[in-house]
């Protein structure tokens, strides 16, 4: 008795893509047990369902029009189809969510290509096998039905019950595949432990530390700098780069030690049976070493650090939490102390984070009560000697730790969400100075430059501007904006709209902190900035470092060529202010010529440098 072949339907939108797939499940077509039908898109596929009847098929998730996803849902509509098996074969979405999707779908499998053929031949010939036996069924019933009704409706029945056991097994399937999905231990970017795999451990770990007495360590890192290449550069860029540093990880730790990715740029690396404590900083040392060399992303060479924190059990904690708490205090201790450092967790850590907590609910009150003050730094023309302009830096007269920067407290104030109060009284207070400075011999024509903080971005700045010009009856010409160069590059095309604002209200506007970011000549050349001030990083080590005075020489001539100024931040030295003027420089400001001072303080100093 001849029964029919079986069918197998491909579903892909990439003949190629098909062709191989054909060539894997029928290797010999003489002898194949199964027919192989080919469809090229997710109408074609709906159309051969309502002609044929399929054993199974393989669908592409990604294709053009209606996905893989909006096809089995069609597929499975039709009552002719709704039990075919589907199994989603696809290079494009190879993720637990993606896999979980598919299921959700009615999927009886989820497969990533490039596929291993005998894996993919057995599970097709799972369904050919139910498939045969189905029509083998289907034919005896008829022929029995014409002998005998009772045995056809009995045949019926057998039918029923394959089908309902095959429905049992593919839901049992499902339960499982969604079971190993929940209980996934690895970081599907890096091949890391996760979180939760990580916990165990550790869990574990401190178990049998207080067996044996042994001890451990935890080290807690961060990649400095990362967001801003990420937002930057884009998350290909971002995800390679994390790659590349979760490899370098790896490989300078020993073999025993677990390395895990809680997310983001954060990395923890556990050990165990340490000898001695030193040794967690000497490999602590060695990750710090492999990553001061940049790592090579298609055309971007990308120098990132890593801060590490370090707790130690037992003496910074006895649980899972304390330990994580404290190694990741220490990491951020690392971090506000120099990137790239390392530090362990000890007491006074905790000291400093009451303390910041204590001096942001302090920050609440400091703006009601007035204990801000402007200090102003002068901007000297190198070629003259003579000061061409002002900087406003805020501080703080706190009453019970004295004048603080406002270094040491605008991530509080950030955190608090009062950079935009804190911003308006700044440009208010400038612009009140500026207008009682008028008859001054000097000070009277000087503009004054203003930091722009991220979240003021957000609100009507030139507006605001324009009311505090118009109120203090003060000329566009006597403010200047400093926004900062990773400010502008987190969005170029908001800062572009910003600073045009900015521009048609006749203010002046400086980039800060220039070639601490990525922004390049044609960034430049789009935006109507006049200023360029050089981060004083470079200027730090001009005359003992060839490389900042080639940077420091490379922003002039982008400056000159783009017909803009260049000033230079934090000149403390004549031999600094003396490679600057060689180089071309046009402005600077520092210690070498005066420390910022407030109004009544600069004008004594101006008399006494014979400046008024």
């Amino acid at each position: 008795m001849s029964v029919m072949k079986p069918k197998v339907l491909l579903v892909n939108d990439h003949p190629a893509s098909l062709v191989a797939l054909e060539s894997l499940l029928l290797p010999d077509t003489e002898s194949a047990e199964y027919e192989v039908v080919s469809a090229i898109s997710g109408a074609e596929a709906l159309r051969q369902v309502l002609q044929h009847q399929f054993a199974v098929i393989l669908l592409d998730v990604s294709m053009p029009g209606m996905d893989g996803f909006e096809t089995a849902d069609l597929i499975h509509s039709h009552p002719r189809c709704a039990m075919v098996p589907i199994i989603f074969v696809t290079a494009h979405y190879a993720d637990e969510l993606h896999r979980l999707k598919a299921y959700q779908r009615g999927a009886v499998d989820y497969l990533f290509t490039p596929v291993i053929p005998r894996v993919l031949q057995n599970k097709v010939a799972v369904f050919v096998e139910l498939a045969k036996k189905n029509l083998l069924l289907q034919r005896q019933a008829e022929e029995l039905a014409e002998l005998n009704r009772d045995l056809q409706v009995q045949r019926l029945h057998d039918l029923k019950r394959i089908n309902a056991a095959l429905e049992a097994e593919i839901v049992e399937r499902r339960q499982a595949e969604e079971r190993a999905h929940g209980l996934a231990t690895r970081d599907a970017l890096t091949g890391l432990y996760n979180r939760r795999s990580l916990i165990e451990r550790l869990e574990q770990a401190i178990a049998r530390a207080n067996r044996t007495g042994n001890s451990l360590a935890l080290l807690f890192l961060d990649m400095d700098r990362f967001k801003t290449i990420n937002d930057t550069l884009g998350h290909d860029v971002g995800d390679e780069l994390l790659i590349q540093v979760a490899r370098r990880i790896s490989g300078s730790v020993r073999e025993s030690d677990v390395v895990a990715r809680l997310g983001g740029d954060e990395f923890v690396v556990l050990m165990e049976d340490l000898p001695d404590f030193p040794d967690a900083a000497a490999v602590a040392r060695k990750i710090v070493q492999a990553n001061s060399t940049p790592c090579e992303i298609g055309m971007h060479s990308l120098k990132t650090s890593v801060s590490i924190g370090i707790s130690l059990f037992p003496q910074d904690g006895a649980t899972v939490q304390s330990l994580m708490k404290n190694a990741d205090l220490a990491m951020y201790h690392a971090k506000q102390q120099r990137r790239g450092t390392i530090q362990f967790f000890h007491e006074e850590l905790n000291a400093r984070v009451m303390e910041k907590v204590r001096l942001e609910r302090e920050l609440q009150q400091a703006l009601a009560a007035g204990q801000f003050e402007l200090y102003y730094q002068p901007k000297v023309d190198i070629t003259t000697g003579r000061i061409v302009g002002l900087e406003a830096l805020l501080r703080w007269n706190h009453p019970r730790l004295g004048l603080v920067s406002s270094g040491q407290f605008l991530d509080g104030a950030a955190d608090s969400g009062l950079l935009v109060p804190i911003g308006h009284w700044v440009l208010s207070s400038a612009c009140a100075q500026a207008q009682a400075w008028r008859d001054h011999p000097q000070l009277g024509s000087l503009p004054i430059a203003i930091n722009i903080a991220v979240p003021q971005m957000e609100t009507e700045l030139a507006s605001t501007i324009r009311n505090l010009l118009r109120e203090h009856n003060l000329a566009p010409r006597r403010l200047q904006l400093e926004i900062t160069e990773s400010l502008l590059m987190r969005d170029i095309e908001k800062a572009g709209v910003m600073l045009g604002q900015l521009n048609e209200a006749g203010l002046t506007l400086a980039i800060d902190d220039f070639g601490s970011g990525y922004s390049s000549l044609s960034v430049l050349k789009s935006l109507p900035v006049d200023i360029l001030k050089i981060d004083q990083s470079f200027v730090r080590d001009l005359g003992k470092s060839a490389g900042d005075t080639a940077i420091v020489a490379a922003v002039v001539s982008m400056a000159r060529a783009l017909a803009l100024r260049v000033v230079a931040e934090g000149v403390e030295s004549r031999e600094q202010l003396d490679i600057l003027r060689s180089l071309g420089c046009d402005e600077y400001q520092g210690y070498h010529y005066c420390k910022p001072l407030p109004p009544a303080a600069l004008e004594d100093q101006l008399v006494r440098l014979g400046d008024v």
